[in-house]
């Protein structure tokens, strides 16, 4: 997801469609970003992009005015399918127009500035459902409910939106059709062509740290993709829910991810580590399993205790040093 994070002197329209599907027992996604702003000399007014599987693989901006891919699949995606491209920077001008003239809106509404749009769709198991919520400065505006095609307004600003919008059910139902059926054709045309690159399996490397003797004890595991990875530590084969602090999965720069989750031994007697075991989940890979081992843990205190060693040693020598000149100056003085 792309998020832009603007203080309240800025007006800021941001919009996204999250779309997921259950192909091969693999959850994909597409996202889609709009963002229109406001009193930012260095970004442009409007701005949007298309993601899926969290890859960016389409971008748009109100200065070049066209939507360019960001993937060599896309690329040939493209080039298969022009008038895709003719329809998407057709759309997105649009947009643009729209996006820019809600901030106006959204001025006169809130006493402040700036107003997110998210759009979510999710299927899973053959099953279709739909999530369009829009946002105001990261908090709830109003949502689609797909089930019913009512909006729910949580916020006495956004109750004019509803009313209207509730009205207005050839909206409604085209959301339902676009987030259903149309965008979930281009989420698999798009992964049949991004198939070698989003539908890749890179197994974890898997560490054990610990920054000082007191601090948990971190299973990390990097370097795998995609991201729907588990990790977990057992004590004596059984999954621990305490004692335990999972980490968010976090993006690497190679486009791979990594996670931790850290263990705290604090009232566990050393003899007992033996019992716990880091455990990494991953589809098409088998578990991985590394045992809680002292000698398996990377430490960075042990480091230290050398360089405290070194520093000893040096003021030692420094000290010996300062000695031998004082007997030298006093010997000068004797003769």
């Amino acid at each position: 997801m792309y998020r832009i994070n603007l203080s309240v002197c800025l007006s800021t329209v941001m919009y996204r469609i999250n779309l997921s599907v259950c192909l091969s027992t693999v959850l994909h996604s597409l996202h889609y970003l709009y963002t229109a702003s406001s009193g930012l000399k260095a970004f442009p007014e409007f701005v949007a992009v298309g993601m899926v599987d969290k890859v960016q693989m389409l971008h748009y901006d109100s200065v070049s005015k066209r939507a360019l891919p960001k993937q060599d699949w896309m690329e040939r995606y493209i080039r298969d399918h022009p008038e895709d491209l003719k329809m998407d920077n057709r759309n997105l001008q649009v947009s643009q127009q729209i996006f820019n003239a809600s901030i106006g809106t959204a001025k006169q509404r809130f006493k402040q500035t700036g107003v997110k749009f998210i759009s979510t769709w999710d299927d899973e198991d053959g099953t279709t459902d739909g999530y369009n919520q829009y946002g105001y400065d990261g908090e709830d505006f109003i949502s689609l409910d797909l089930e019913h095609l009512t909006w729910v307004a949580p916020v006495n600003q956004a109750v004019p939106t509803k009313r209207r919008w509730d009205e207005d059910r050839a909206r409604n139902q085209y959301w339902e059709n676009y987030l259903t059926k149309q965008c979930v054709d281009w989420l698999k045309k798009y992964l049949a062509y991004g198939k070698s690159t989003l539908q890749r399996t890179e197994r974890p490397r898997v560490s054990l740290l610990q920054r000082r003797p007191s601090s948990p004890v971190v299973c990390h595991a990097t370097g795998f993709y995609p991201d729907r990875v588990v990790v977990f530590w057992r004590r004596d084969g059984q999954e621990l829910h305490e004692q335990v602090d999972p980490g968010e999965v976090l993006p690497n720069h190679d486009g791979t991810f990594q996670v931790s989750v850290d263990l705290d031994l604090t009232a566990v007697p050393k003899e007992d580590w033996g019992r716990y075991e880091c455990v990494v989940q991953l589809k098409d890979i088998e578990d991985i399993s590394t045992p809680l081992d002292p000698a398996l843990i990377r430490t960075n205190w042990e480091v230290s205790k050398v360089f405290t060693f070194i520093t000893q040693v040096e003021v030692l020598i420094l000290a010996f040093k300062n000695t031998s000149v004082e007997v030298e100056v006093s010997t000068q003085a004797f003769y």
